[in-house]
């Protein structure tokens, strides 16, 4: 995906715990159709809050020890951190202009 990088159970400190401002981080899987949907709309996301928000992608059949760390069960599922902790977690696909509502108060 073009502005949403992929992180892994490897990098996920160095890219998400260690990052200077918010990021929002995707739990995803290639089985999950509302994860497909979502993903134009974090593109999007990516793009306009450039600066102000990174947007990264964890696929958790690959990345299974993130997943278990943050209990995350359902898939999308996204979740904001910043200074390496998270902040807000949400569960499902949804529009931009309710994902950007979502995560005002946090940018």
């Amino acid at each position: 995906m073009s502005g949403v990088q992929e992180v892994t159970d490897q990098d996920f400190a160095s890219e998400v715990l260690g990052a200077k401002g918010p990021v929002l981080v995707e739990f995803t899987a290639d089985w999950c159709p509302p994860c497909r949907q979502l993903a134009p709309v974090l593109v999007e996301v990516a793009a306009e809050q450039a600066g102000r928000l990174k947007v990264v992608a964890l696929d958790v059949d690959r990345n299974p020890e993130t997943q278990a760390a943050y209990g995350v069960l359902s898939m999308p599922t996204l979740m904001v951190f910043r200074g390496g902790e998270p902040v807000r977690s949400m569960v499902g696909a949804r529009a931009k202009a309710r994902l950007l509502r979502e995560l005002d108060d946090l940018l």
